[in-house]
């Protein structure tokens, strides 16, 4: 699989170095330049495929010039002990629910794919590789659970005061875990300051092995294009319409994967979105993005630490641009449509969805007179509802039950070590980074 920064194409990059090295000086983010056609395998897959095979499959036929197949069978296999489900609802409706991974987010499935990737790219290369992030919760909770198992990774969590959770004392390297956690006195915005200047230190990033594991990293990226063949296995055989994909924008990055999905023979007929400020509709109704009207050299460096896939959804829109304006369909919603979807899922379908699958499923409604005849939508539901207690509780009166596994990932981590104050947090980090590569 062969990979190139967003501004500049001449910037080609294998995956291995893509996933180890993310972020391209040029301060882009890669995206793949290979167009492969998995129609005749999406054909054979059915209900009964597991979502470790397609994970595999894909893997395989993607990055096989990199990975042996048997590499490729043993990534996704460590990687996916869990998979989606999807929950039919009536006959032109599914909801494809990713939260059924050891923390309840969708991000499970990224981060799961991704340690098991640099894992094993790594024990080859017999080097050590550091993820460097902020997080507020989720994130923290997914890598903190995968890392316990890995060899050859460690990781650096930067987060504001008093926002972690998910994490277990055996977790931190001054435990034998491999975590160190840094907790600082400052806003989240301070969190991703501090990562930006870590990362615009060069030296600094190749001296340690310096990656990330959100959706900056095309190797987190990369396995959410698993989620779309995985649904279309489970309809398939009950479907014979067109397919619709609904789902919240959030930072693109499932919408980006969709859309690779498609380019790899995935059938689907469009993907729906409630609009944002930047993914929206002109005046014609079309989609458009607003952020492409500042041409790429002009805009800051892609943030290594809060990543928005706007950049990968403008690469996508450039290579096919008339095609997408027939593939995405942004709708306005509301928060007073939010409520209402909420409320209809629950009375219609007994179904209890959070506001990012009541505003896939608001979007939707919108686009009824495009989704005519026996069009099916399948709305993706990425994280456990009980993650959106607050505003369930004000949609339906009642708050969702959390389910047991789940229970502590929702309770505050806290160390016994003051804060670090926002001036002090890169030199901490550096001294953190050094006594890392001192003790591998």
């Amino acid at each position: 699989m062969h990979l190139s920064s967003t501004r500049n194409p001449n910037n080609i990059v294998s995956f291995e170095k893509a996933v180890l090295n993310c972020m391209p000086e040029d301060g882009g983010l890669y995206v793949p330049c290979d167009d492969v056609d998995m129609s005749r395998w999406i054909l054979y897959i059915n209900k009964d495929t597991s979502f470790q095979s397609i994970a595999g499959a894909l893997t395989s036929a993607l990055i096989n010039d990199e990975f042996s197949p048997i590499i490729c069978e043993t990534i996704a296999t460590r990687a996916f002990p869990f998979e989606p489900r999807v929950k039919h609802l009536d006959d032109n409706l599914y909801a494809l629910e990713l939260f059924y991974g050891p923390t309840g987010s969708h991000k499970d499935f990224g981060i799961s794919y991704l340690v098991s990737c640099v894992d094993t790219i790594l024990l080859f290369q017999k080097k050590q590789a550091v993820f460097v992030d902020v997080t507020t919760g989720e994130l923290g909770a997914s890598l903190a659970r995968e890392l316990r198992h890995a060899k050859k990774i460690k990781a650096v969590l930067v987060y504001p005061k008093g926002t972690m959770r998910g994490l277990k004392d055996s977790d931190l390297i001054e435990n034998g875990g491999n975590i160190c956690a840094i907790e600082v006195d400052g806003t989240e915005e301070d969190c991703h300051k501090i990562i930006r200047q870590v990362f615009n230190n060069r030296p600094l990033v190749e001296k340690f092995g310096l990656t990330v594991a959100n959706t900056a990293n095309i190797g987190r990226l990369f396995p959410q294009t698993f989620f779309y063949p995985y649904a279309f296995s489970r309809i398939k055989s009950e479907v014979c319409t067109d397919i619709y994909y609904s789902l919240d924008a959030g930072n693109y990055s499932n919408v980006v994967a969709g859309l690779y999905s498609w380019k790899y023979s995935l059938p689907v007929k469009g993907f729906i979105v409630p609009a944002t400020n930047n993914l929206t509709l002109d005046v014609s109704g079309d989609c458009t993005m607003l952020d492409s009207m500042i041409p790429l050299l002009e805009r800051e460096k892609a943030n290594p630490a809060d990543p928005s896939n706007l950049e990968r959804l403008e690469n996508v829109f450039s290579e096919w641009s008339l095609l997408m304006k027939s593939l995405v369909f942004p709708s306005h919603v509301t928060d007073e449509d939010r409520e209402v979807a909420c409320k209809e899922l629950y009375m219609k379908y007994g179904y209890i969805a959070d506001s990012h699958t009541s505003g896939a499923y608001a979007a939707a409604k919108k686009q009824s007179e495009r989704i005519c005849g026996d069009g099916v939508t399948v709305i993706i539901a990425r994280d456990d509802p009980s993650f959106d207690s607050v505003n369930i509780r004000h949609y339906l009166g009642e708050a969702p039950e959390i389910r047991d596994e789940l229970a502590g990932l929702f309770e505050p981590f806290s160390q016994k070590k003051a804060p670090v104050e926002f001036y002090a947090a890169f030199d901490v980090i550096s001294d953190t980074l050094a006594n890392i590569a001192h003790t591998a």
